[in-house]
């Protein structure tokens, strides 16, 4: 198996195109025509043939030497994507891995569907795998079909005596076996099935899906090879960089245009006014990266900084308390023990580590093109062309393409050349899509059996927070008028449930501590009562179980270390994490370990699978523990890694990770997002089980830990 050598051209559906098929719902899959253009030439060559013979599909091309290219569709954003989906082609083609080699697709409504909320070609939501589980396999499954119909033909014999294995057909009663790349002459002459008839492998025969298999540009990755957006090149490109007024909603007046235009490489400096999908701001252009970040450094720009000048941290806490208090708390009953307590979490930026960056051409015939690490190619609005490349990091933040209509707009000035826009660090996060923040005010009441009589959730969002999930019936939620701030949200990892189920499930613990019931036992006593309907609770039971099996719960430990638990779903996965921290009397914080038990269904890559959950555990730690923006002057404070420091890896907890897997005849979840949402609230318990001390704010870092 290996990645493509370049990224394949844009499907050409005005050569030899016969079928017209319906997309599959939910998936944006159809079989759409036989596509005897620049890219399957290309996967040909990738496969060491002159020309493919067999093309079923939008996705599938099979070479005369039996070797396979796949396309992967949606973006590759560190998910597993682009080594996934095609994953599920080459399981039900029956065809062995080693003999597959993966193209990252363009944009391409014609080939995989329109694009709508959460569409065919996008990655978000956890939506890919899910939507496209059964989609890709009768995809490949059809592909086989039609192998297996010519080997038939070419024996005469039926079909039902044929079977496939590794690439190859053969017939049960001789012995006769011919290979996919001998199949291709014929089977390309044939009708390609109706893909809801198709018959998909049995689970005893699945032989690719659930194994480990590595990353397809996993060599690339560590040799440090071209791939991301910022590592596009294209002949005579020029450079760009984008200030915008630190103050969301501000607008330039006037800038030292031609001073900057002076400095080394510079080719042009000018006002970009504000329009659609694109903030008022100042663009210098310039040969080289460095020069147009250089240059952009030395401007001197005046400011409209609009409505939102005055706000900050302290005003949005303060309107806060207010909105908060002015709900009167429910009443209970006179024996009830009542528990009430505030929690509040602060914006977040996704810092990327690949800054935003897009490079975009205006072509000759006035159309664009553009190249871009993009979860949502759709929103490339006004481009013919887009090329989307992998991400160095996604997590929500470029579902918007805000970036690329900049790159867009300057590259209008230089029509025939392409011009690679590319953010500065302090540029990304200053100029972020922030996880909003919000204020929980709960109180909770225990009857006498130290059962739950009641919980009530104040909640007071900022604008652009929503409550999202409620995972408990008995859980009454007030929803208080957001707070208008100003400041831009969009989603962030896991949206809704990142950071409201670190609230909800910490105040949980804080009842199970004062029923004076193991937290665990609690938890599952409680799952097993309420009358849940918006998700399996014997599901939640087994993850729950499996996580304090795994991690050793219930083990005697000494003050100042301590296991706590969450669970949570998110993003239709059952995820429990138990966390086991150390805190030193001086209030020092270690993270020793992470346990998760997890089911989304099947899992289609375990490698993959475990490295979805690990990394939603750490990305969860370390925003809990670590991370917040602070607003002054209604702009973000903090600006770089050195004020918004990312967990380093001598702070990262050992994990585990353990599923429950499901049955292959059903569509997973995706795992990009489950596993994030109970990290916090796991470590936070953990915490109070060591020391005492509840952590109701974050970060964790800005709380006193001290105990003696």
């Amino acid at each position: 198996m290996s990645a493509s050598p370049e990224i394949a051209p844009v499907l050409d559906l005005n050569r030899r195109s016969f079928l017209k098929v319906t997309a599959l719902a939910g998936g944006g899959m159809m079989l759409a025509g036989y596509f005897r253009s620049g890219i399957t030439e290309a996967m040909a060559q990738a496969a060491g043939s002159a020309a493919p013979a067999f093309v079923p599909n939008s996705f599938i091309s099979i070479s005369s030497n039996g070797m396979v290219a796949i396309i992967s569709k949606n973006p590759e954003i560190g998910q597993g994507m682009k080594t996934s989906l095609p994953m599920l082609i080459a399981e039900d083609l029956d065809v062995s891995w080693d003999k597959v080699t993966v193209y990252q697709g363009d944009f391409n409504t014609a080939a995989y569907g329109a694009q709508n909320v959460g569409g065919p070609q996008n990655a978000s939501g956890s939506n890919g795998t899910p939507q496209n589980y059964m989609p890709m396999r009768r995809v490949g499954a059809a592909a086989r079909t039609m192998l297996v119909q010519a080997a038939a033909q070419t024996w005469s014999v039926p079909e039902s005596e044929c079977t496939t294995g590794d690439g190859t057909v053969f017939h049960k009663a001789t012995g006769k076996k011919l290979g996919y790349g001998e199949l291709t002459a014929k089977a390309a002459t044939l009708t390609p099935p109706d893909l809801n008839s198709v018959v998909l492998k049995d689970n005893k025969d699945i032989k690719i899906l659930g194994t480990r298999i590595s990353g397809v540009d996993n060599p690339k990755l560590v040799t440090g090879q071209s791939l991301f957006g910022i590592d596009v090149k294209q002949p005579g490109m020029l450079h760009a960089n984008f200030t915008k007024c630190p103050v969301n909603g501000g607008t330039p007046t006037s800038a030292n245009l031609d001073e900057v235009k002076k400095l080394p490489g510079v080719r042009d400096a000018f006002i970009v006014p504000a329009a659609t999908g694109v903030k008022g701001g100042v663009a210098v252009v310039a040969d080289t990266t460095w020069n147009a970040i250089s240059a952009a450094n030395k401007l001197k720009i005046e400011w409209n900084e609009g409505p939102n000048a005055n706000q900050s941290s302290e005003s949005f806490a303060t309107q806060a308390q207010a909105a908060g208090t002015a709900v009167p708390a429910p009443t209970y009953p006179a024996d009830a023990k009542v528990l009430s307590a505030t929690y509040n979490f602060p914006y977040v930026s996704h810092a990327c580590l690949e800054p935003m960056n897009a490079t975009a051409c205006y072509k000759a015939d006035g159309t664009v093109e553009v190249w871009a690490p993009i979860q949502n190619p759709g929103a490339a609005r006004g481009a013919a062309t887009v090329h989307i490349m992998r991400s160095g990091g996604g997590f929500g933040r470029r579902l918007s393409a805000e970036y690329v209509s900049e790159a867009m707009a300057i590259a209008q000035k230089f029509p025939g050349v392409p011009v690679q826009l590319t953010w500065t660090r302090e540029q990304d996060i200053g100029n972020d899509l922030f996880r909003p923040a919000a204020w929980h005010f709960f109180t909770g009441a225990l009857g006498t059996d130290g059962k739950i009589l009641g919980w009530n959730d104040r909640f007071v969002p900022v604008q652009g927070a929503n409550f999202g999930n409620n995972e408990f019936p008995s859980l009454t939620v007030q929803s208080a008028p957001a707070i208008q701030t100003g400041m831009p949200t969009g989603p962030w990892r896991s949206p809704n449930d990142n950071a409201n189920f670190w609230a909800t499930q910490s105040f949980l613990d804080e009842l199970a501590h004062a029923s004076g019931k193991d937290p665990l036992q609690f938890r599952l006593d409680l799952l097993a009562s309420e009358k849940i309907t918006a998700y399996n609770p014997e599901r939640m039971i087994a993850v729950v179980k499996l996580a304090g099996e795994q991690a050793g719960w219930g083990k005697k430990l000494p003050k100042g270390q301590g296991m706590g638990i969450a669970f949570t779903f998110s993003h239709r996965g059952y995820v429990a994490i138990v966390a086991e921290v150390t805190v030193t009397p001086a209030g020092d914080l270690t993270v020793n370990k992470m346990t998760a038990g997890v089911d989304v269904g099947p899992v289609v890559n375990l490698s993959a699978a475990e490295n979805q959950v690990q990394g939603g555990m750490i990305d969860g730690l370390s925003t809990a523990w670590l991370l917040k923006i602070t607003v002054d002057k209604g702009r973000p404070v903090q600006a770089n890694f050195d004020d918004y420091p990312l967990i380093q890896m001598n702070q990262a907890p050992t994990t585990a990770v353990h599923f429950i897997k499901g049955d292959y005849n059903v569509a997973p979840t995706g795992l990009g997002e489950p596993a994030l949402p109970p990290a916090a609230p796991a470590v936070c318990n953990a915490i109070f089980a060591a020391t005492g001390k509840r952590v109701r704010s974050l970060p964790i870092k800005d709380e006193d830990l001290k105990w003696s």
